[in-house]
C-alpha cells in the first residue's frame, strides 16, 4: 500500500477510534439523561463509518475493477432507494429495466476501460434521449413530462453523477489516481461531519425550517471551513499545492452541502425522511452520498481540465 494512502487510513482509524471511545463514555455516564437518543444516533454513526472505512479500505487494496464495481452496487441501491420513493406509472417500466439493467452496468463498464468519450455524454445525451424515445411506445402520456424528467434525474443522480467517484481512477496527474478518490471521500464526509458536530455545538440559526431543519448557518460555516482545512494539509497526496487543495477542497464543500440539500428537497417533496434504512443512523445509501452526487461530478472536471498530463 501507498505510504501516504496507508498514513490517512491510519489517521482515519485513529479519529474512529477516539469517537468510538468518546461515544461509548457519553453512552455509559450519560444514559439517563435527556440526550440519550442524541448520542444513540452518535453511535449508530460511528458504527456505520467503521463500515464505509472499511470498505473504503478494501477498494484501496483491491484495485481499479473491485472500486468500480463496488461503485455500481451502489449506484444501483441508490436507485432503487429512489424509486422506492418517486411514483411510477406502467409506461415507465421500460425506460426503468433499461436504467437499471443496461445503462447502470454500461456506465461502470466504460469507466473501467477508461472509455471517457462515451462515459461523459451515454447518459446526459443518448439517455436523456433514447428513454424519452422507449417511454413513447407504451403510449401513456398522463404526466409524460414529469414522468420522464424523473426517469432521467433519478438516472443523473444515482448513477452519472456517483460513477465520477471512480471515474477518478481513469484520471492520469502525475499521483496515484486512488489518492484522487481518498481525497475526494475523505474532504466530502468528513465536511458532512464537521457540520453536524458544529451545528449540534454552536447551531442557533437554522438554513430552512422546510427543507433540512437540521442544518444551520453555524454548522455550514464552521463544519465547511474545518473541512476546508483538512483538505489543504492533505495536499500531499494530490497534485495541488496547499493553496489549490484548500480551493479544490472548498468546491467540493460547497457542492457536497448542496447536494445533501438538493435531496433533502426532493425526499421533502416525496414525503419522505430519509432514503431508506439500510444503515443505521444514516438512513439509505443514498442519504449517505447525496454529498458525493454533487462533490464527485465537480471535483472531477476541475481535476481534468486543470492537472491531467
Amino acid at each position: 500500500m501507498n505510504g501516504t494512502i496507508f498514513t490517512v487510513l491510519a489517521g482515519i482509524v485513529g479519529v474512529l477510534l477516539v469517537a468510538s471511545a468518546i461515544g461509548a463514555g457519553l453512552h455509559y455516564f450519560k444514559k439517563d439523561g435527556p440526550q440519550q437518543a442524541t448520542i444513540a444516533n452518535l453511535n449508530q454513526r460511528i458504527k456505520a463509518w467503521w463500515v464505509m472505512v472499511l470498505l473504503l479500505g478494501l477498494c484501496v487494496l483491491a484495485g481499479k475493477l473491485f472500486t468500480t464495481v463496488f461503485f455500481a452496487f451502489v449506484s444501483f441501491f441508490a436507485l432503487r432507494e429512489f424509486w422506492s420513493l418517486a411514483p411510477s406509472a406502467r409506461g415507465d417500466h421500460r425506460p426503468l429495466f433499461v436504467s437499471f439493467f443496461i445503462l447502470l452496468p454500461l456506465q461502470y463498464y466504460l469507466v473501467a476501460t477508461d472509455w471517457y468519450g462515451l462515459f461523459s455524454i451515454l447518459i446526459p445525451v443518448y439517455a436523456f434521449l433514447g428513454l424519452a424515445a422507449l417511454s413513447t411506445l407504451a403510449g401513456d402520456t398522463r404526466d409524460f413530462l414529469t414522468r420522464n424528467a424523473r426517469v432521467t434525474w433519478g438516472l443523473m443522480v444515482c448513477v452519472y453523477s456517483i460513477s465520477h467517484a471512480p471515474g477518478l481512477l481513469m484520471l492520469d496527474t502525475g499521483v496515484q489516481p486512488v489518492l484522487l478518490l481518498v481525497y475526494l471521500i475523505v474532504v466530502v464526509q468528513l465536511s458532512d461531519v464537521f457540520q453536524y458536530v458544529f451545528g449540534k455545538l454552536f447551531g442557533r440559526h437554522k438554513l430552512s425550517e422546510r427543507i433540512s431543519p437540521s442544518k444551520t448557518i453555524e454548522g455550514l460555516v464552521g463544519g465547511g471551513l474545518a473541512a476546508v482545512a483538512v483538505g489543504a494539509a492533505l495536499y500531499g497526496m494530490t497534485p495541488f499545492t496547499p493553496l489549490t487543495s484548500a480551493a479544490m477542497s472548498f468546491a467540493i464543500v460547497v457542492s457536497g452541502f448542496f447536494g445533501g440539500f438538493v435531496l433533502s428537497a426532493v425526499k421533502r417533496d416525496l414525503a419522505a425522511k430519509d432514503w431508506g434504512n439500510m444503515i443505521a443512523g444514516h438512513g439509505g445509501v443514498l442519504d449517505r452520498v447525496d454529498s458525493i452526487v454533487f462533490a464527485a461530478p465537480i471535483f472531477f472536471h476541475l481535476v481534468r481540465y486543470f492537472y491531467t498530463v
